[in-house]
């Protein structure tokens, strides 16, 4: 099993910033891809970005490009996500994610954590 815990949600104005963390452990492997997924209330889990086992490759859905930056810390088994110019429908609770293999491949992830919340007021 693989154990994903979030960390730095919170409460920020539009326009702030707030960085996640992801820290993995049990039987990860950091070739894994790692990505982020948020779910607002009432809407589907959807994909936000996803990163490849180095910090090279990266997908991102196109609401947040250009704000949004995933990057990970192999020695640390930890991703992040730094989110800049927040937005108050960028609202929702965010769940890190693992899957098997070394690229985002579009399939659903094999592992997930518990979520973080992060509101942004307008």
């Amino acid at each position: 099993q693989v154990q994903l815990v979030e960390s730095g949600g919170g409460l920020v104005q539009a326009g702030g910033s707030l960085r996640l963390s992801c820290a993995a452990s049990g039987r990860f492997d950091s070739n894994y891809a790692m990505g982020w997924f948020r779910q607002a209330p009432g809407k589907e889990r959807e994909f936000v970005t996803a990163i490849g086992r180095s910090n090279i490759t990266t997908y991102y859905t196109n609401s947040v490009k250009g704000r949004f930056t995933i990057s990970r810390e192999n020695a640390k088994n930890t991703v992040y996500l730094q989110m800049n110019s927040l937005k108050p429908e960028d609202t929702a609770v965010y769940y890190c994610a693992s899957f098997f293999g070394t690229y985002y491949t579009g399939k659903r992830p094999d592992y997930w954590g518990q979520g973080t919340q992060v509101t942004v007021s307008s």
